[in-house]
C-alpha cells in the first residue's frame, strides 16, 4: 500500500532518478572495493620483490 501511495506522490522521472542514485551507488561500493583489493596485492607483490632483491643476508635498516 505504501508503495503504491509513493507512486501517486513521487512523479515517475524521481523515481527513475533515485533507482539510478542507487545503482550508481553500489557500482561505485563495488569499484572502492575492487580498488582496495588491488592496492593490497600490488604492495604485497612490492614487498614480495623487495624482500627477494635483498637476499637471505639482509639487515634491518637503521632509522
Amino acid at each position: 500500500m505504501a508503495k503504491a501511495l509513493f507512486g501517486h506522490v513521487v512523479a515517475p522521472s524521481e523515481l527513475r532518478v533515485a533507482e539510478e542514485n542507487a545503482v550508481l551507488r553500489a557500482k561505485v561500493r563495488r569499484l572502492e572495493a575492487e580498488l582496495a583489493e588491488l592496492r593490497h596485492q600490488r604492495d604485497a607483490a612490492i614487498a614480495h620483490e623487495l624482500l627477494s632483491m635483498a637476499g637471505e643476508n639482509a639487515e634491518p635498516a637503521l632509522a
